[in-house]
């Protein structure tokens, strides 16, 4: 049955308030609108006394049953925003999350005063959306986007695609648990945001992040910093003399991260929170200067 697209959004925005805040549903209702009508927001807003063709109120209908079951918008969009970026995701990568901005923000900063053509490694990359982000920023970058999955692997080459950066960013299957390759070369900065969830923290996850997201992108064994252990002690002989090392953690994590990273040798540069006022990213320094 077709709608007008104001009577689709009414509909829609209703059935969200059943599980959302008034505020989220309707800025949910929005993205799905525009999303399968193919318009932008004063499209939309133009043209709400319209009938939406069938085809659109069947894909809105189920994707609201979708969201109903918990499954994230980003995976039934197919896209999400992360620092200015719209990326491809789907379930084989962690959404990128405003959280993680503080890493990316905190590399950008210090990447711009690297050398010229600075080597970044985007390790345990997922979509790639912190790798990108840099790229982006800093135009002389070359940066290797790295993952165990290929199925990750995969999502990274669409969006280094997407954004037109295949001359500056390349894709490498690495395992972060395993000494670095030889191959890799050596890099000026070395990012990455791995899984950092303990074993407890996984049974109590929300249902959208359990049921649907990647858990080979979350579990961060029993305490939660298996990763932040294996990359300093392999990956630390892929970094130039004076190389810098920065890690997003999780809440209440950031001692034991800067413990782990200062008895291998590091100096702790920088701190930061994140857009909530929780403390989320570090940036370290090994060796001499950079």
């Amino acid at each position: 049955m077709v709608k007008q697209y104001s009577q689709l959004y009414l509909d829609i925005r209703r059935q969200l308030m059943e599980k959302e805040g008034e505020p989220l549903a309707s800025q949910m209702a929005r993205h799905l609108l525009c999303h399968f009508s193919g318009k932008n927001h004063d499209q939309f807003l133009r043209d709400r006394d319209q009938y939406a063709p069938e085809e659109v109120c069947s894909a809105v209908t189920g994707a609201v049953r979708r969201l109903l079951a918990d499954e994230p918008l980003a995976y039934i969009l197919g896209e999400w925003t992360f620092y200015g970026l719209n990326l491809y995701v789907d379930n084989y990568v962690l959404i990128p999350r405003d959280d993680t901005c503080a890493l990316a923000e905190l590399a950008v900063k210090r990447g711009r005063f690297l050398d010229k053509s600075p080597r970044i490694l985007d390790l345990c990359t997922g979509s790639g959306c912190i790798g990108l982000a840099i790229a982006d920023r800093i135009k002389d970058a070359r940066v290797t986007l790295a993952d165990i999955s290929p199925e990750a692997l995969a999502v990274a080459k669409k969006n280094v695609s997407r954004l037109k950066l295949g001359g500056r960013v390349s894709c490498l299957r690495v395992d972060a648990l395993q000494p670095a390759p030889a191959y890799l070369g050596k890099f000026h900065m070395i990012v990455s945001n791995p899984p950092y969830i303990t074993t407890e923290e996984m049974k109590t996850l929300d249902a959208s992040v359990k049921d649907y997201e990647p858990h080979l992108a979350l579990h961060g064994g029993d305490d939660g910093l298996v990763f932040y252990h294996a990359i300093v002690e392999n990956f630390t002989s892929a970094l130039r003399p004076g190389g810098l090392l920065a890690f997003e953690f999780g809440e209440g994590q950031g001692d034991n991260v800067c413990v782990i990273l200062q008895t291998h040798g590091y100096t702790i540069v920088e701190r930061v929170l994140d857009f909530g006022g929780t403390e989320r990213a570090v940036l370290a320094q090994f060796g001499g200067q950079s």
